[in-house]
């Protein structure tokens, strides 16, 4: 049995073995876009400033 190759996520094109899950780098740089223009969120409760100001940011985990 062969395994079907998954299609880019973006464009839904062939992937590129280069490229990898996507086809090009314009792909590639569409995804990364939507990360920094949150497009995409990973779920949690929002924080609140008072967390923010008082987080110990030398020892996370």
């Amino acid at each position: 049995m062969t395994k079907r190759q998954k299609p880019c996520p973006i464009c839904k094109k062939p992937r590129s073995e280069e490229h990898t899950p996507f086809c090009s780098v314009r792909c590639k740089d569409r995804d990364l876009a939507q990360w920094f223009g949150d497009g995409y969120a990973v779920p949690s409760r929002p924080a609140s400033p008072e967390e923010i100001a008082t987080a110990d940011w030398d020892r996370q985990d």
